[in-house]
């Protein structure tokens, strides 16, 4: 004599419900997610060591998407690129400083790029490995470009104005204020392993950061002011 199940569909006469379907993704949807993946295993394992095996067990999706979306591993790679950077640009973009003074502004500025490089260690790791690269693959990009020009604008119209009210030094170059203000907001975080190492320190602690911070705020502000001015 056979089991049957009391609780079976054919015992109860009820019918199983089959079980939900996930709705599918759009076409963009499946972009940004193969995207996402990309940006974490390009920043972990550069370009050469990147796997699109692991960007697509990732983004649960295939090999067919990524090069039907980006057309070869390459292309995908700059396309990190252009995102991580985008999203620096926009949010710059959108700091309100020019009804501020000028000092203040440049410092916001400095304010707004040191947290966001600290929360987007991906954009980090990215701009290290295409600068062993000598921005090899960052040439391919006219977006990049195109996206950078804004940002110059809105420094040099804060200089600008510094110096017209006597407040600034009259001889800041926008641009090499610019890559100072990076420079000041990320080498520790390019460096903090080996720098950690070599003088047995976290430099990845919370108050660490904080008082380094404080100190770079301060050069920048004494590099900025008009020392001649009353």
């Amino acid at each position: 004599m056979s089991y049957r199940d009391p609780t079976s569909e054919a015992a109860t006469g009820k019918r199983t419900a089959p079980p939900a379907r996930r709705p599918r993704r759009t076409a963009e949807q499946s972009r940004e997610q193969i995207l996402r993946a990309a940006t974490a295993e390009f920043a972990a394992h550069g370009l050469a060591g990147a796997r699109i095996s692991r960007i697509v067990k990732k983004a649960g999706s295939n090999p067919r998407m990524i090069y039907e979306h980006f057309g070869s591993k390459t292309a995908l790679y700059v396309a990190t690129l252009e995102t991580t950077l985008s999203k620096l640009r926009t949010e710059e973009l959108t700091l309100d400083v020019d009804h501020l003074d000028p000092l203040e502004g440049l410092l916001k500025l400095f304010d707004f790029m040191n947290g966001h490089f600290e929360r987007h260690g991906d954009l980090v790791s990215l701009l290290r490995t295409e600068n062993g690269t000598k921005a090899r693959y960052m040439k391919k990009s006219s977006r990049i470009h195109e996206m950078s020009s804004p940002v110059l604008a809105m420094t040099e119209r804060l200089l600008s104005r510094g110096v017209a009210e006597g407040k600034l030094a009259a001889d800041i170059d926008p641009l090499r204020l610019y890559v100072m203000i990076a420079a000041l907001s990320q080498f520790h975080l390019t460096n903090a392993h080996t720098l950690s190492s070599m003088f047995a320190r976290d430099l990845s602690n919370p108050e660490w950061r904080a008082k380094r911070r404080a100190d770079a705020r301060r050069m920048l502000a004494a590099y900025l002011v008009n020392q001649t001015a009353g």
